[in-house]
Order: structure tokens, then C-alpha cells, then sequence
């Protein structure tokens, strides 16, 4: 990670936990960054150099509004004004680190085809933590292409359990026996 994603990270995140809104701008900005690398159009948009800065940083505040805190929408502003939309997800997944460290624990991004409810939350936490010895911060991202199961990444660790894998798995093991 470089020093600057680095710097830009624990600055906002000093930031959001100063104004007691570490935990809803840690949240609102995990989510955005996903969107940011699914949605070219929209990364386009927010890195065209050619727009003036505050054009982007309304496009934010627009495409926002009422779906995020003013907390997290002044930080997308902000570093879209600065130029550094591009580096916005690295810069994201770094503060969510710093803030997971914060609370002694690692993150857990969960894609899903659907929402989790708290219970299937917590055994799915107590799930993870046994199989990696670290204690986990689940964070769920309700994903239409996993059409089912679950794909869970901690740190370099990805446990693929979707329906999609499954079938892959299936489709070799076939390949094999008619090959054997």
C-alpha cells in the first residue's frame, strides 16, 4: 500500500472517529467502494480530469443525498476534489483495516445474494473465525450475480461456497471420471 493511500486513510480516519461517526462512515464508505469498482461508468465520471473538481464532488453530493451521512459524503467530496478518486476503494479498504484493527479484528466481506439476518450473521462470523483463528467484523455485500451461497474473502483468504463454484467443481469432477 502506498504511503499516500495510507496517509489519506488514517487522516480520515482520525477524522470520522473525532466526530464519534467511525462506525457509520466505516460502513457507508465500504459500501460505496464496491459500488465504485462494479459501476466503470461512474469511475469514469468521478476521475474525469477534464470535469472541475467541485462538478465531481456535486455529483457525489447528487448521487448521495439522503443515502449516506453528511460525515461520508464529505469524505468522497473531499477526495474526489483532490484527484483521488481513483485511488478511492484502496484508500476506503485501508481505513476499514485501521478501524477493524482499532476493534482487534479482521474483515469479513460476505457477498450474498441476499441479506443476512443477524442470527445467520453471527454463526456465519463464528463460522469464519474457526476457520481462521482470527476474530472477524462481518461485512455483507447483497450481490445479484452470486445466485447462491456465499463468497467470503479475509485478508488473501476467499472461501468460495456459491452455487456457481459448486457446479465448476461438479463439471471437473465429471471431466475426470470420464477421463479415468
Amino acid at each position: 500500500m502506498s504511503d499516500l493511500v495510507r496517509g489519506y486513510a488514517q487522516a480520515l480516519f482520525q477524522v470520522a472517529k473525532a466526530e464519534g461517526a467511525l462506525g457509520q462512515v466505516e460502513d457507508e464508505l465500504f459500501r460505496f467502494a464496491r459500488i465504485l469498482e462494479n459501476e466503470s461508468r461512474l469511475r469514469e465520471a468521478l476521475t474525469d480530469l477534464e470535469l472541475p473538481p467541485e462538478h465531481r464532488a456535486a455529483m457525489v453530493t447528487e448521487l448521495l443525498g439522503d443515502k449516506a451521512s453528511p460525515h461520508t459524503i464529505n469524505v468522497i467530496a473531499f477526495l474526489v476534489q483532490q484527484g483521488r478518486a481513483r485511488e478511492l476503494p484502496k484508500i476506503i479498504d485501508s481505513l476499514v483495516q485501521l478501524a477493524a484493527e482499532e476493534r482487534n479484528k479482521a474483515i469479513a466481506e460476505v457477498r450474498s445474494a441476499v441479506p443476512l439476518d443477524e442470527e445467520r450473521r453471527r454463526k456465519l462470523a463464528d463460522a469464519i473465525e474457526r476457520a481462521t483463528g482470527k476474530h472477524v467484523e462481518i461485512k455483507v455485500l447483497v450481490d445479484p450475480t452470486v445466485i447462491g451461497g456465499l463468497l467470503v474473502r479475509v485478508g488473501d483468504q476467499v472461501f468460495d461456497g456459491t452455487v456457481r463454484r459448486r457446479l465448476e467443481l461438479a463439471k471437473e469432477h465429471i471431466g475426470r471420471a470420464d477421463n479415468g
